[in-house]
């Protein structure tokens, strides 16, 4: 049996592994064989990474072998040698995720520095200096990322050193300065690990590997996983790199960049570097760098260059690039190139200009979109106001935020998953504030640039980040904020701007965004591609005027229950529930005949020559009722009381006992629906003729009244069948009394597992089915949305019994099983039945993807989900080519 092979040279890489070699591998690997200047070295697979991960975290038999093998050869090459006092090998030891995942995993950078080979590193660079910064570099990194030394040991001695010296920055510190420094940090690390770092830098080698391997399995990159929908199984690449000096003097340099505007999507110049620095310097937001534009001055060479080679990645990989360079003595290196992290504003004007340029077919361009992030266009910006700002950052993340300060991660993702807006305040982010990140409303920096951890991290989001506000003054035990005189504390409401980078003091009013005309170029486009159709859940005429100015297509779920629970609406509902007899009962419901009508005249008109479907009532009717337990203490009271009055005690009790006679130990599974219909026929029969009547109002103003009636729960043939009878008579009745004529097709909701198996029955009743998804996720998986999302369903998704939450998005096998079930016996009985789906899955680019292999006709979600359903189908069917 041939042995698994762990290891590639970059030499034998390209593009085509980035399952093997991940991202950066491979990018590396495909820029050397484009002649692009690369450092030399090596890639650890993914295929290591997760053998070791099922292994219990010990190696597979053969890997250190051909790691040692690899490390041979790259001596070989270079004509030097990890440890050699005289020509010293230096390397970095760096993730490299399938998917990018900026900043959450670690690195090792100067690896092979020690005792016996600075002074050389020094002697060859003609600065001993350099040599000193790179040793202290890599004994910080090593004993955070390998032994677990807390960052901040070093920083405080490092902190500590240039107060002593007073210094502004590291780059004022002498050699002398960092040699004492390089003392301090092995002191730091054996009081911390009680031994010594490793001396032998192979040792060291295997260590490191093994911490990056390690590294996936870290909180923020869980998080960030989770967040972003990465699966746990893919394991990180380790790339092994001969060392280039950023940090080498005024000629050296580092920096990143994109070859378009990661914010907007202009062609234009963007990025940032730092002199004498090394990668992490820039990324990390400790030092702000420069504009790439001052670049073409200090180092023209380099420059030029750099020039040169965005345009060759560029082309070569059709797409805008997010480039990570060095420069050292003015000789340019790339250790990077990767899609580049963009907002949703600039990810569709990059592909429409793409397509302008000849680039891309329409059809790839609509595959380069993720649909999840074009949330971010749906997102409030400033209106008018008359505020100035307390102070100004760079705007590196676009879009409005308010929302109370925060300094702590752990306390915004705490107050962030309760519910209240947040905004987290950093000195600068760094990977571990993932959490925090993710729920925050927005993110404000003192440090950092464009391209920093919170710049690159929020972008990717959606959230609104302003960076490197440099006059900001944080005291993060004090829980203050202040700017010049202005002092804020945690708690005070702030907005950010993150399209100016400007911050107010104070909530200021937020509007909703603008959809541009590259969204409604590209959205055209979806709506060429894909089959299914997309329509949206409302219940109410703005919002359905909302969900067509999104692009929806009909409504695909309105759910009338919603205009029963309205405060002026409560009295009669009440009265109609607790009516003595029919009489009563029907005197309610003729009250609240016109309040219905009313809700569905506004819906038709908003929706004119589009399908509406409304759903009857569906929920239990002790939900429109007070408390039980409040109802009970009233009568007490009532009864306790002096002065009650004896038909206030009798109209009491009479609640309490029909409260009760209401109440079910399994409401969700109880008396509603099809259930409560057929129990009290005098309920749907209201709804259907203030359906009839707003249809025929709305067509008399001019209209295109387009409704269908659906079904709630249904679980037996018979069921529809007589609840088809009452509606079916109750119209022609109604029409019949004007003289009028309405095709109004009646379907029914597919919500239980009874319902799916037996379609075929159902069917011969429907003229549709809609897939409830929601209340079939429950029924079919056996657990209670509300309970399980805050009990123990986080656990398991987390824990990998499941792989995602199944209410976010459908369970394939199991619920997604079940529909399938039912559609194909559905159209058994009806070849051309009308299949949708009116779950919040409906808005889901997962679960989209497989109601397109299902064949359904259409899917149903929230107004401001549509134009991602609309993408998400577009790629479905792409992908179903």
């Amino acid at each position: 049996m041939t042995q698994q092979r762990y290891l590639y040279d970059l030499a034998d890489g390209d593009a085509s592994m980035k399952a093997l070699l991940g991202g950066k591998g491979a990018g590396v690997a495909q820029m050397m064989r484009l002649g692009v200047p690369v450092p030399d070295g090596f890639t650890v697979t993914t295929a290591a990474c997760v053998d070791t991960m099922s292994n219990d975290g010990d190696w597979p038999a053969g890997l250190w072998e051909e790691t040692l093998a690899a490390l041979a050869r790259l001596e070989e090459r270079t004509g030097r040698g990890l440890g050699d006092p005289q020509r010293p090998l230096l390397v970095s030891v760096r993730s490299g995720a399938v998917v990018s995942m900026p900043g959450m995993m670690d690195t090792i950078l100067n690896l092979g520095i020690g005792d016996a080979t600075v002074d050389a590193l020094g002697r060859e660079a003609g600065d001993p200096r350099f040599a000193w910064d790179s040793y202290r570099r890599f004994l910080q990194m090593y004993g955070e990322v390998v032994e677990g030394v807390p960052a901040h040991l070093y920083e405080d001695a490092l902190t500590a050193l240039k107060r002593s010296r007073g210094a502004a920055s590291d780059t004022d510190l002498s050699t002398d300065d960092l040699r004492e420094l390089v003392g301090t940090f092995k002191a730091v690390s054996r009081s911390h690990i009680g031994a010594d770092l490793p001396t032998d830098p192979t040792e060291a080698l295997h260590r490191a590997i093994d911490a990056v391997f390690r590294s996936w399995l870290n909180p923020r990159a869980g998080v960030y996983r989770r967040a972003n929908g990465i699966p746990d199984s893919l394991g990180t690449a380790v790339n092994v790199m001969q060392m280039v000096f950023g940090n080498r003097g005024d000629t050296s340099a580092t920096g990143v960049c994109f070859t378009r505007n990661p914010a907007t999507g202009a062609k234009e110049l963007y990025g940032e570097f730092l002199l004498n620095a090394q990668g992490e310097d820039v990324v990390a937001g400790i030092r702000t760098p420069r504009p790439l534009a001052e670049m073409e001055q200090l180092l023209p060479e380099a420059y030029r260059q750099l020039i040169e080679v965005m345009g060759t990645l560029e082309s070569y990989y059709r797409d805008m690039q997010d480039i990570e360079f060095t420069v050292e003595d003015e000789q340019l290196y790339l250790l990077q190139t990767r899609g580049g992290k963009r907002t949703a504003a600039a990810a569709l004007k990059v592909v429409r200009d793409l397509v302008e340029e000849g680039v891309l077919t329409r059809e790839e361009a609509i595959d380069r979109i993720e649909p999840g992030q074009l949330d971010q266009l749906l997102h409030p910006a400033l209106g008018a106001h008359g505020q100035t700002p307390v102070t100004r950052g760079l705007a590196a993340s676009p879009g409005a935020a308010v929302g109370e300060v925060v300094f702590d991660s752990l306390v915004a993702e705490r107050r962030g998953k309760a519910g209240d807006a947040v905004v987290l305040v950093r000195w600068e982010t760094t990977p571990d504030d993932i959490a925090g990140t993710l729920v925050a409303q927005g993110v404000l920096t003192a440090h950092g640039g464009m391209t920093s951890h919170a710049a690159v991290v929020a972008r990717g989001m959606g959230k609104p980040c302003v960076a490197g506000a440099s006059e900001i003054d944080i005291d993060v035990e004090g829980k203050t904020l202040t700017i010049g005189d202005l002092t804020l504390t945690e708690g005070d409401l702030i907005t950010l701007d993150g399209s100016t980078g400007e911050v107010f003091a104070g909530a200021l009013e937020l509007v909703a965004p603008q959809i541009n005309d590259d969204f409604a170029t590209v959205v055209g486009w979806a709506d060429e591609i894909r089959r299914l159709g997309v329509r949206a859940n409302a219940d109410n005429g703005p919002d359905a005027a909302k969900a067509r100015e999104f692009g929806a297509e009909g409504i695909g779920l309105c759910r009338t229950e919603h205009m029963f629970m309205e405060a002026d609406r409560l009295p009669a509902v009440r009265t109609m529930i607790l009516a003595s007899d029919d009489a009563e009962r029907a005197a309610a419901l003729a009250e609240i005949l016109p309040m219905q009508q009313a809700d569905f005249e506004a819906i038709l008109e908003a929706m004119s020559g589009l399908p509406v479907t409304i759903r009857l009532l569906d929920p239990p009717l002790h939900e429109f009722l007070p408390s039980l337990v409040d109802q009970a203490l009233e009568v007490q009271r009532l009864e306790l009381g002096a002065d009650t009055h004896p038909t206030d005690l009798r109209h009491a009790r009479a609640l309490l006992a029909q409260i009760k006679k209401l109440t079910e130990q399994n409401p969700m599974l109880g008396t509603r629906g099809v259930r409560l219909a057929l129990l009290y026929p005098e309920i749907p029969q209201m709804q259907v003729r203030a359906i009839a009547r707003a249809a025929l109002a709305v067509a008399d103003r001019g209209g295109d009244p387009q409704v269908e009636i659906m079904v709630p729960l249904v679980a037996y043939a018979e069921e529809l069948r007589r609840m088809r009878a009452i509606i079916t008579e109750t119209l022609a009745q109604e029409l019949a009394s004007v003289g009028r004529s309405l095709d109004i097709p009646i379907g029914t909701m597919i919500e239980l597992p009874r319902a799916a198996v037996v379609a075929d029955q159902i069917a011969a009743y429907a003229d549709f089915f809609s897939f409830g998804t929601n209340d079939l996720t429950q029924t079919g998986i056996g657990i209670s949305r509300d309970d399980a999302e805050g009990a123990f369903l986080s656990t398991y998704i987390e824990g990998d019994l499941v792989p995602t939450n199944p209410f976010s998005s459908i369970d394939v096998d199991g619920i997604g099983g079940l529909v399938g079930i039912g559609a194909e016996r559905g159209r058994s009985t009806k070849p051309d039945l009308k299949l949708g789906v009116c779950g919040e899955h409906g808005g889901d680019p997962a679960s989209i993807a497989l109601f397109e292999k299902l064949g359904l006709t259409y899917v149903s979600c929230s107004p401001y989900r549509v134009p991602i359903a609309r993408f998400a189908a577009a790629q479905a069917a792409l992908a179903a080519r």
